[in-house]
């Protein structure tokens, strides 16, 4: 095993400017999916659960959205939330039982809710609620991707660490272009987020600005 005095971000800024790998690139035809973009995780002024890594995530996020809605193109916003008793957590939620636990991220409570500075169209966008890290898993979203025949994935949302790195793979996994637009996904520590990045990018993902993404998506728009 290779050792290192560098921190998570020294080791993924270096990757940056000296990438191990080749690009997937973008394809034809992409889906957004806004993973878990909700209070819990969002409100730092609220919940202690949450996180904040570019204080403007949010507003990129709507960018993202407002883009692809222009191109006629599928948004997917996904949160988590159970039963009163938590049973359909599974074993996920057995780890522990304070209010701040994930079981407890109950239906109808604030911390399930959506982040009121999302953008969200109520009539075009698709709103799933999953139980477990990756959007993909027993969630409509492969569905989705097949009806719409899009080759190629745009995450965003949270945890890096977590639900972003599982439904990256995920993707990969199903044949799909994997995008991860860098200020747009967030964790509770840079540690944990730096290096899931440099895993991504060396395994899983495009992980790149999202004004790359954006300038990508105007193109699409012009031809």
């Amino acid at each position: 095993m290779e050792t290192s005095d560098l921190t998570a971000r020294q080791i993924f800024r270096q990757l940056q400017e000296n990438p191990s790998r080749a690009r997937f690139g973008f394809g034809q035809k992409a889906l957004l999916v806004n993973i878990d973009l909700q209070k819990a995780y969002t409100r730092t002024d609220l919940f202690k659960t949450a996180y904040e890594t570019d204080p403007d995530q949010l507003h990129y996020v709507n960018e993202l959205a407002s883009a692809f809605r222009a191109l006629n193109w599928p948004v997917v916003w996904t949160h988590v939330a159970f039963m009163a008793s938590g049973e359909d957590c599974g074993i996920w939620g057995t780890r522990t039982d304070t209010p701040d636990s994930l079981q407890n991220i109950k239906f109808g409570s604030e911390r399930a809710e959506l982040d009121d500075r999302l953008k969200i169209d109520p009539e075009r966008d698709v709103i799933y609620c999953k139980k477990m890290p990756s959007a993909f898993f027993e969630t409509a979203l492969q569905s989705l991707c097949v009806w719409h025949q899009v080759d190629t994935v745009v995450m965003t949302g949270g945890s890096t660490s977590g639900c972003i790195r599982a439904t990256a793979v995920d993707s990969l996994s199903r044949g799909y272009r994997t995008i991860v637009p860098e200020e747009c996904v967030a964790d509770k520590h840079e540690s944990y987020h730096f290096a899931n990045l440099t895993d991504l990018a060396i395994k899983y993902a495009d992980v790149m600005g999202v004004d790359e993404v954006l300038d990508w998506l105007s193109q699409q728009g012009r031809s």
